[in-house]
């Protein structure tokens, strides 16, 4: 039985949950089931930002703060909070360069996008030909390369493994695999994982290279996550920048100047832009930092300013990326524009495919199954004091099967289309706007990639996005 527990005694108003811990304040939050844990001054019931809902006298007034009204200060403190309150602006990092891998801005990224369902029946069967059209051409990707990695192995095998967890443990093997593979995994490198999260594929590819020096971490991630790894690691150093990717300038990181480490980009479910913004971040032609063409960019002054060259250019020896998300993708951020308009194609049919690509991981689903799925993968839910939420081992943090709950805000039901023939149409979406990401590779040096890392069972979103530049692979 839990001791707190019993010291809190049982409170019948609060549906049975044990009174305020001593010393803490006696608010219970009705959002979280549970009392509030701010510890409470000398001879107090409530903490201050629960005193007005007490039952004590006070002559003070609590207002909003102006930075954040989520919560309240007392109103003769408010100029001493604002110098510390955590909302406040804060001064920038030096790699810290606004929009510099958001892609040009152009005249057509501001056109209003039309939903699927407002579209005639002719104009859909107009569209989906379209897509069948110049999917022809297309290479898909490679189905033998679902591979894994002994670092992994112990923990594959262990039985106390629930089915989420096993799953997400046989995806970072593939792709450790897949780092093998392509010979990144070693000494005197630096590893970069976007949108890192909770840091678990960092974490394996240290494990796996444990035995190599001077291994390096990046760990990128804008959100605040709970449950992270980065303190069990002990011989490697591991970074976090917390920044979106749309505005890292990789080459102005100190430790990467300093150390000048060749990089490894990798991530695990990158949603959507998330990938393009990476893959600008990492491989770009520093006089032309979005990748069009000169004569279709339009130069802000942000671009202008960001486009001084830093005292350092990385240098990017490889990129494993698995995919998901296709419909967060955005035409700004997209990296394939130039490969889209030489199909013919443009932001109005970007648009349109981009949200039929959610229909490739949808398919049966039903919707509740999907909401239900998507609570229970939330860390940010969780409560590590809880023993009924689920192991926070079993959670990933970049869960796209679960999350996915745009699968059926459109449809196409003027053409009534079966389950099959719908995620058919998705899977081409989806193979359309990462052979546009795989050209913008090559036409930067390097060679690119799209492979199968494991099965639709293990995860719908189960496609990897890999390059190494040409020189690399001749070296090797």
């Amino acid at each position: 039985m839990d001791v707190r527990a019993e010291e809190r005694g049982p409170c019948p108003d609060t549906g049975g949950v044990g009174g305020p811990l001593p010393g803490r304040c006696s608010h219970f939050v009705q959002r979280k089931k549970r009392y509030c844990k701010m510890i409470v001054s000398a001879g107090k019931k409530y903490c201050g930002e629960h005193a007005d809902h007490g039952e004590e006298p006070n002559s003070r007034t609590r207002i909003p703060c102006p930075l954040d009204p989520e919560h309240t200060v007392y109103e003769d403190q408010l100029q001493k909070h604002l110098k510390k309150c955590n909302s406040r602006e804060k001064p920038q990092p030096v790699y810290y360069v606004h929009n510099v891998n958001s892609g040009a801005v152009s005249a057509d990224t501001s056109q209003e996008q039309v939903s699927l369902s407002s579209l005639s029946k002719e104009e859909l069967k107009k569209l989906t030909d379209q897509l069948l059209q110049v999917a022809k051409g297309l290479d898909p990707p490679l189905r033998d390369r679902k591979l894994s990695h002994p670092a992994l192995q112990t923990a594959l095998s262990d039985p106390a493994n629930g089915d989420s967890a096993a799953k997400h443990l046989r995806q970072q093997a593939s792709i450790l695999g897949h780092l093998e593979r392509l010979g990144l995994l070693g000494p005197s490198r630096c590893f970069v994982e976007f949108g890192a999260g909770r840091g678990k594929l960092s974490h394996w590819v240290n494990t796996a290279t444990e035995d190599a020096d001077n291994v390096h971490f990046l760990l990128v991630e804008r959100a605040t996550t709970r449950f992270k790894v980065d303190g069990k690691q002990r011989k490697s150093t591991f970074e976090r920048l917390h920044i979106d990717i749309q505005h890292l300038h990789l080459d102005r990181v100190p430790s990467l100047v300093e150390k000048r480490l060749p990089v490894i980009g990798i991530g695990k479910h990158l949603c959507g832009a998330g990938t393009d913004l990476a893959l600008r971040c990492l491989v770009h032609d520093s006089s032309n930092p979005g990748g069009e063409p000169q004569s279709k960019r339009c130069r802000t002054d942000t671009e202008q300013s960001a486009s001084t060259e830093p005292p350092y250019r990385c240098r990017v020896d490889g990129v494993v990326i698995a995919l998901c998300c296709h419909h967060r993708c955005d035409w700004q951020h997209y990296v394939g524009r130039d490969f889209f308009e030489r199909l013919g194609l443009g932001q109005r049919e970007f648009g349109f495919f981009q949200r039929m690509s959610s229909w490739a991981t949808c398919g049966t689903r039903r919707t509740s199954e999907v909401e239900n799925a998507s609570e229970r993968a939330n860390p940010e839910e969780m409560d590590e004091h809880d023993p009924d939420q689920r192991n926070p081992e079993e959670i990933e943090e970049h869960d796209a099967d679960q999350r996915n709950n745009d699968c059926n805000t459109e449809s196409m039901d003027g053409l009534q289309l079966s389950v099959e023939e719908r995620e058919r149409l998705g899977r081409l979406c989806k193979l359309l706007i990462d052979r546009g990401r795989v050209d913008y590779l090559e036409r930067m040096g390097y060679e690119a990639g799209l492979e199968y890392y494991t099965e639709r069972e293990v995860s719908l979103e189960n496609i990897i996005l890999t390059a190494i530049p040409h020189v690399y692979k001749g070296d090797a």
